[in-house]
């Protein structure tokens, strides 16, 4: 089939475990620099076929992603004849459960391009977008799926899954993650049932639960993805931290107070469970900090109030620079903190609400789980 959904024409299964650590875990360049620094991490990963221009060896010799990019294929190369095998012409249903939730879905090639089938749900990093877009083409492989959720009809989807996994009986890839995730995927080939998957999801208006910056260097090209409706789909809180401010608390405090914030200082240190407080953590003390009615959209996306008002206007911090990071929940805060603020999960009704209005949330502003792990399968591009 010739739509904007296709079969993955050149694949490679993994034949075991993917080698090395979990490419999943980590969210900031500087975790994947020290994850490299591991024994056995720089060499035969997809960690460092991913990121070859932060292993130890690249850095040492000052090498560019672009110089180090004829080193990442080679990798690549080894690793799919040591621990791959080469397939063709094939959807991959998918099923992934944790404690975080169920998906079932499949991954698929798609065509980022095609106009109002696929839409962003978050702004995006230029320079992380131009990274992917240079890995991308550089290895002219896709090694990790970005995660597409259908906008409605997604129970339609599961159960049509369901009994095609049914079908299939045993999954070609069975692997429990690090975090106690069971991901098992099957091998769909050319015939009536691929056919009749293949046509469901055509119909899909979809919006990106994760990998906005994959989709954004995909254009022009194919892009893997796990298309899933669930069934039980989650979206987790990301925080934000602020780091090499010097900021103390009684300064964040007073700060926060000048610019008309209600803040409180004590209490309950667990994250938000509802949107409009935030709950920061600083030398130990906790401030709890109403957000303001910006009144200029609705619905109102924390994150957006948090990097303008609480950060930019009060703090003096530019939120596109280096002090501040995200943090998914459940994340370790980064050693060198300064504060630590924690936000709700943003509802799935206002990521539907967002859509709907053609608009798109704050960078980093949603975590959905379960998410796929990362090179169990790989597709050429």
């Amino acid at each position: 089939m010739n739509g904007w959904v296709r079969p993955v024409r050149t694949a490679w299964v993994v034949r075991d475990l993917v080698p090395g650590p979990d490419v999943d875990e980590f969210a900031e360049p500087d975790q994947v620099t020290a994850a490299l620094t591991a024994p056995g991490a720089a060499t035969g990963t997809l960690l460092a076929v991913q990121h070859p221009h932060r292993t130890p060896a690249a850095r040492a010799r000052g090498l560019s992603l672009t110089d180090a990019l004829p080193i990442a294929r080679e990798a690549l190369d080894h690793l799919r004849a040591n621990h791959y095998r080469e397939i063709h012409d094939v959807v991959a249903p998918y099923r992934v459960d944790g404690p975080d939730g169920s998906a079932h879905g499949v991954l698929c090639l798609v065509d980022p391009a095609e106009v109002g089938r696929i839409r962003h749900t978050e702004e995006v990093f230029p320079d992380v977008v131009a990274e992917r877009s240079a890995v991308l083409s550089g290895l002219g492989c896709a090694t990790s799926a970005a995660m597409l959720v259908p906008v409605s009809g997604g129970a339609v989807l599961t159960s049509l899954l369901a009994d095609v996994c049914e079908e299939l009986a045993d999954p070609a890839v069975s692997v429990v993650d690090s975090a106690g995730h069971r991901h098992r995927m099957w091998l769909l080939e050319k015939g009536s049932r691929q056919a009749e998957l293949l046509e469901l999801l055509q119909e899909q208006s979809l919006l990106v639960a994760d990998g906005n910056h994959r989709v954004a260097a995909a254009t022009g090209s194919s892009l893997l993805a796990l298309i899933t409706g669930g069934p039980s789909l989650r979206i987790g809180a990301i925080h934000r931290v602020l780091t090499g401010t010097g900021l103390d608390a009684d300064t964040v405090y007073r700060r926060w107070r000048e610019i008309g914030l209600t803040v409180t200082r004590g209490g309950d240190a667990e994250p938000p469970s509802r949107p409009g407080v935030v709950v920061a953590l600083v030398d130990g003390e906790v401030l709890r900090v109403v957000l303001p009615d910006m009144g200029a959209e609705t619905p109102q996306i924390d994150h957006g109030v948090v990097e303008q008002v609480l950060v930019k206007q009060a703090l003096g911090i530019d939120p596109d620079g280096p002090s501040l990071r995200t943090l998914p929940a459940g994340r370790p805060v980064p050693a060198g903190a300064d504060v630590l603020l924690q936000l709700a999960p943003v509802p799935f009704t206002d990521v539907l609400a967002v859509h709907a209005e053609g608009r798109r949330m704050p960078r980093k502003a949603t975590y959905f789980t379960p998410k796929p792990r990362s090179g169990l399968l790989l597709a050429a591009l």
